[in-house]
């Protein structure tokens, strides 16, 4: 008999290769996730003994299972729950996640997403350590501590800075940037409907899944407060990328001031992007 936690973590993995097959992603992605469901589905072993025995390495040790879905039974069996899918179903809630860990609450959280686009409890660890989060008022290195110190457990790792690969070109960033919007304004995108900031439960959000050589992206207008403070939820795009080290978040903006005027940017990485249309001029 099949053991709840494989059972559970199999119909996760299986309700994510149905909604990314809705939602036009790579077949490849697809079939990965559904190949993961099947494995996990029948191992002999429940799935949560193995991630607490072997970490990372004794899940990707199971068939069809490779660094980006053993993360995604890791969240499932330490969280109960899956960001990806949770995006997937226009359910995320990142703003109630980031409340959930000790020493944050709900004020700073929103300040956590809006300011510093955080959206997963591994972003909060890679701000931790990366310094970002010093640039917020009220993180001193007690809390600071203890955040860390939380999330490693959470995250069931030790407690090191997280690691991925290197960035991807601002040239690729913005050119799925433009082939999200292209297909958007085409009307070619399925659409979901946000849970956050969406009373009627209208399906307004387009959603593109695309890939750039072994990176794959999702692209969704920006649904949080300040983008619709700002009245630019038509024009904010972020970006989920992952190179199979991790899932990183990016933001494609137009620029509205400065020599970038009037042209697509990726936040925080203005310089590069300064560079690349001037070599586009040359």
């Amino acid at each position: 008999m099949a053991h709840t936690i494989n059972l559970h973590v199999a119909g996760r993995l299986e309700e994510a290769a149905r909604l990314l097959r809705e939602q036009g992603a790579d077949p490849y992605r697809v079939r990965a996730y559904r190949r993961a469901a099947m494995s996990v589905r029948g191992c002999p072993q429940p799935v949560d003994e193995i991630f607490r025995q072997q970490g990372l390495d004794g899940l990707k040790q199971l068939r069809g299972v490779g660094d980006s879905i053993a993360r995604a039974i890791r969240e499932l069996v330490v969280h109960g729950r899956l960001p990806m899918l949770e995006r997937l179903r226009g359910a995320s809630d990142p703003v109630a996640l980031l409340a959930s860990v000790p020493g944050v609450g709900s004020r700073l959280a929103d300040r956590l997403h809006e300011e510093l686009q955080i959206e997963t409890l591994a972003d909060l660890e890679t701000a931790a350590h990366d310094g970002r989060l010093e640039t917020i008022a009220g993180f001193g290195e007690k809390r600071l501590a203890g955040i860390r110190d939380s999330l490693a457990h959470r995250l069931g790792r030790v407690r090191t800075a997280p690691t991925g690969g290197p960035r991807p070109p601002v040239a690729e960033l913005l050119d799925v940037d433009r082939e999200y919007r292209d297909q958007a304004a085409a009307g070619r995108l399925p659409r979901i409907a946000p849970h956050r900031f969406n009373p009627t439960r209208a399906a307004w959000l387009p959603v593109l899944h695309t890939r750039r050589g072994r990176r794959t992206y999702a692209a969704l207008f920006s649904n949080t407060a300040r983008a619709h403070r700002a009245g630019r939820t038509a024009d904010w795009v972020v970006l989920y990328e992952d190179d199979g080290s991790g899932e990183r978040l990016h933001t494609v903006i137009t620029a509205d001031r400065g020599p970038l005027a009037g042209q697509r940017v990726v936040a925080g990485r203005e310089a590069e992007c300064e560079a690349y249309y001037a070599g586009r001029a040359a």
